[in-house]
């Protein structure tokens, strides 16, 4: 009578880095940018930690995976999030996730998992305003728009009720003051008969309700359409789509 058969003998768990050096005959520098790119699945499922511990044996490159030569390093994501009404500011980052990236998005990014660690909101916007946030990870932005926030045009459809006068737009573009501050010239235009448009610069927390209280008008809604070059267009609220690496504010 024959002897069972032993069960295979385990093998034991390497740096997954290692097993995609091997398994594409690359450098271990290589490995790391295919995994960080989404490129690796570990027992079907798609790992990006190089540093994770696996069984090389249920290591595969994702069927879509291009040349390991045309890999380069993941980049920092940047999300523009339509922020609905209500929400705080500082909490935009909690509505950033991979179920609520807009069908719309045609940036063509690679959503990876690592996109969602590590973001900041940028550009505040009041808690009662909805529209156009910056949620990013990276510095090079967060720079840009930190530093020179101030410079950067915004542009806002702010609903109104209450009378209005001949020099309402007047007085709403130049010779207003918020906080002790004389405030710079905007631009102000009636896009129908109850919605301001404002295309305005260095934008403080209430400024517009104030603006608007100056000339004996109750804000309804306020809505931030544009930072700079960049639109909220058709986005819903509550999602998010990807700004491409590039794109300028």
């Amino acid at each position: 009578m024959s002897s069972p058969t032993p069960p295979p003998t385990p093998h034991p768990p390497e740096r997954l880095s290692r097993c995609v050096a091997e398994l594409l005959g690359c450098s271990r520098a290589q490995a790391e940018q295919y995994i960080e790119g989404g490129w690796v699945r570990v027992a079907g499922e798609v790992v990006e930690t190089p540093q994770a511990l696996v069984d090389a044996a249920q290591v595969a490159l994702d069927a879509d995976a291009p040349p390991v030569a045309m890999v380069q390093a993941a980049e920092p994501a940047t999300m523009l999030l339509h922020k609905p009404a209500g929400v705080d500011f500082e909490a935009c980052t909690s509505l950033v996730t991979p179920d609520t990236r807009a069908d719309g998005d045609s940036s063509e990014v690679r959503m990876l998992q690592r996109h969602f660690a590590h973001l900041a909101p940028l550009m505040p916007l009041d808690t009662e305003a909805s529209g156009l946030v910056v949620v990013s990870q990276d510095g090079r932005v967060a720079r840009r728009l930190n530093e020179d926030g101030a410079k950067i045009e915004q542009e806002f459809l702010v609903e109104v009720r209450g009378a209005t006068g001949p020099y309402t737009l007047g007085k709403l573009s130049r010779g207003l003051s918020y906080e002790g501050r004389a405030l710079p010239p905007c631009k102000v235009s009636w896009q129908n008969e109850v919605r301001l448009r404002f295309a305005i610069k260095d934008v403080r927390p209430g400024q517009l309700r104030h603006m608007c209280a100056e000339v004996e008008l109750d804000v309804v809604a306020i809505r931030r359409l544009r930072i700079g070059r960049i639109g909220l267009n058709k986005m819903p609220p509550g999602e998010w789509r990807y700004s491409p690496v590039g794109d300028r504010f």
